[in-house]
């Protein structure tokens, strides 16, 4: 079901009224505050919209609610929602009066003042680098995730419309938009597309509660029993049973400490960092709020997107969680298996070369849905493994046959497999009548065999040496086949449930949305590059004109690494497109913060502490990463964030500052703060409780 004509029309026109307003209210800017911070003149309203909509667009509406579609995941990733609306609390009464106070234009800026230079520019390139390679290139591949189902077999100029030619499609629509206008620009359409998304996506929510409930009225190819199956209740069952029984399985906010994403202890420290990280100090969202004309209209807009983050996981996360209950039996394992950047690749070379194992030099690993949805290629494909791996099955064995023969031999050859058979032993021995037995897997038992094939049960530096000395396996791992297709559960339900009409509406509020991130992103990262490098080390004599021309050419030179980068996030070993920006954002998300807390609060801190800390996050994370990759990263962010924590406090005790830094302010800004804004936040922040007390 793709776009119709009418679909087309809406989308166009939308589109491009709202662009155009967008671009004439930012024509006149010709000067380097105007076009970085919208002439320091935005209002509490705008400010509010513009945050929240450079905030959400694909990357919570298809990755975000592909997340919440996971198992093992489902509501918990709201907390990413929740606490947010908490953290920006934070950040309007004691990060933003400091900032505005300073008169910064960048975040880096404000680690020259308070520490030295080289803070200023190793920031500043860290915070580049993230936000080309990592945030632009996620939200370019997300964009074109949401358009792709909707384009599905289509052709323009001989050409097919996939995945790689909308990512290109999307970067340089953001380009264009971006460089054309700047950030006020971005504000006023953020305006138009953040409340058309929030009316869109409430829309596809109220649309999903009635497929859940009456699945026949719409061409899904599923009905009423098929539903009532999966979710596990009686077919019959009323909306308030289904949507129950969703609750009591999936929208849960606290989970296992053993959870691989979101582990209850995350509450302790990590799910704080990159939040805190993200509203307070991530430029392509506090660049919103550095152009408030006062501090009171400044705190004013931040605590209204505190309120509206409330919201978002009622429209995104709940209908992904329903979405995999409507898609889950079809149509999102179909994706799975014809994706070009998913199965269809790895099928294809399996196919080639299972025949011959001994020569193959390749291994194929899989997940658990996989393995369940297809138990006699999953078979197969263990068989196959075990022989390039050098230890003997018996040809068509069926699995309990395969684990008796596997079992012994790879407990002899990994000590780990064999404390995991102990402990599967002991918890069988002590295990309580109405518990099942643990058994070993097919998953399990060809992961082992994986790791055994290409050296991955070895420590990594172990792994390197084997490398070094020539000593290295020669098979090699191919992609990982996956059951589903999570990041297509609102593609999926904009394309099957939404009418004529209405379709191409939330397709144009999605895509404005994406554009809209992107575009604060480029006019991030092209500020920090002007500002931060540009002004002070290529060309200190900038003229206003000059700043400017190279803040748009920045635009075309990121765009061109997205769009080249943003096809392969497609891989199942990034594990979404939403997991793999919070995982690489570990790498100077820890040391910010803290470095950023020791400089705002702890006035005896010493200059010298910001580049060391900066410095030693990255190196920090990725050792961890390295060598300790099965802890969940939100726990790798918090012992980041204490080990840089650590050093800072060292070096504080050894060669604290004598006196405070005298940091510069501005004198004709008004800092008066808004005392209805301090209510409403801490209405935010009880709100935010009661929400986890009813889905705990």
């Amino acid at each position: 079901m793709g776009l119709s004509l009418i679909d087309v029309s809406v989308f166009l026109v939308f589109v491009v009224a709202v662009i155009s307003f967008g671009v004439l209210n930012s024509r006149h800017e010709k000067d380097s505050e105007s076009y970085f911070l919208a002439g320091r003149g935005l209002t509490w309203w705008l400010i509010g919209f513009s945050l929240i909509a450079a905030n959400i667009s694909a990357e919570q509406f298809v990755g975000m609610s592909g997340s919440a579609a996971k198992d093992h995941v489902g509501l918990a990733i709201a907390s990413y929602e929740w606490i947010a609306a908490v953290s920006l609390v934070f950040v309007a009464f004691f990060f933003l009066p400091k900032f505005l106070r300073s008169g910064i234009y960048t975040i880096p800026e404000y680690l020259e003042y308070r520490f030295t230079h080289s803070a200023r520019t190793i920031m500043s390139l860290l915070m580049v680098a993230m936000l080309v390679c990592v945030n632009i290139t996620a939200v370019i591949y997300m964009g074109a995730k949401a358009l792709e189902p909707l384009f599905k077999d289509q052709l323009v100029f001989g050409t097919e419309l996939d995945i790689r030619v909308l990512s290109w499609i999307v970067g340089i629509a953001a380009a264009a938009y971006v460089a054309a206008g700047g950030l006020k620009a971005c504000a006023w359409t953020d305006l138009f597309w953040g409340s058309a998304l929030i009316v869109g996506g409430a829309i596809i929510m109220v649309l999903t509660f009635m497929a859940l409930d009456k699945p026949e009225n719409f061409d899904i190819g599923v009905d009423n029993a098929a539903v009532c199956k999966s979710i596990g209740v009686e077919e019959g069952a009323s909306l308030g049973e289904k949507f129950g029984q969703l609750k009591k399985d999936k929208m849960h906010m606290i989970l296992d400490a053993d959870n691989p994403e979101l582990p209850w202890t995350m509450f302790l420290l990590g799910i704080w960092i990159p939040n805190l990280y993200y509203w307070g100090l991530n430029q392509y969202i506090m660049q919103r709020a550095l152009g408030a004309r006062s501090l009171a209209e400044g705190q004013r807009g931040v605590i209204f997107a505190a309120g509206l983050k409330l919201v978002i996981p009622f429209i995104v996360c709940i209908p992904g969680v329903i979405a995999f209950s409507l898609f889950g039996g079809k149509l999102m394992q179909e994706n799975a298996m014809e994706g070009k950047r998913l199965n269809k690749p790895a099928l294809a070379a399996f196919e080639e070369v299972k025949g011959t194992p001994a020569t193959a030099e390749k291994v194929f690993p899989f997940n658990g849905d996989f393995a369940e949805l297809h138990p006699d290629t999953a078979r197969e494909m263990l068989a196959f493994n075990a022989t390039v791996a050098g230890l003997r099955v018996t040809a068509d064995a069926e699995l309990a046959q395969l684990r008796e023969e596997l079992a012994p031999e790879l407990a002899k050859r990994d000590p780990k497999f064999q404390k995991k058979l102990d402990e599967m032993a002991e918890y069988n021995k002590n295990r309580q009548k109405d518990e099942a037995e643990k058994v070993l897997g097919i998953g399990d038992l060809n992961g082992e065999v994986v790791a055994l094939a290409t050296d991955g049960h070895l420590p990594v530096w172990r792994q390197w040496v084997n490398w070094f000395g020539g000593k290295a396996p020669k098979a090699k791992k191919q992609q990982e086949l996956i059951g589903y297709d999570h990041d297509g559960a609102f593609p999926l339900l904009v394309r099957y449930l939404a009418p004529t009409g209405l379709r191409g509406f939330v397709l144009a509020a999605l895509m404005g949305a994406v554009v809209s991130s992107l575009a604060a992103m480029l006019n991030a990262a092209s500020t920090i590059f002007t500002m931060d490098i540009y002004r002070e080390y290529i060309n200190k004599n900038a003229s206003q004109g000059a700043l400017v021309t190279t803040g748009r050419l920045c635009v075309p030179a990121a765009v061109l690494v997205g769009c080249f980068i943003a096809p392969e996030l497609a891989r199942p070993e990034f594990q979404g497109a939403f997991h793999f920006i919070q995982e690489f954002q570990g790498y100077i998300s820890p040391g910010v913060l803290t470095v950023f807390l020791f400089g705002l609060f702890v006035p005896w801190t010493p200059r010298i502490a910001g580049a060391v800390g900066l410095i030693l996050c990255p190196i920090t994370y990725g050792i961890l990463q390295l060598f300790f990759n099965d802890v969940a990263f939100l726990n790798r962010m918090a012992i980041t964030a204490g080990v840089v924590a650590g050093a800072i406090v060292l070096l504080t005790l050894i060669n604290p500052l004598r006196r405070p830094v005298e940091l510069p302010e501005q004198q004709t800004f008004n800092m008066a703060a808004s005392q209805g804004a301090k209510i409403c936040g801490v209405l935010v922040v009880i709100a935010t409780l009661a929400l986890y007390v009813i889905f705990w």
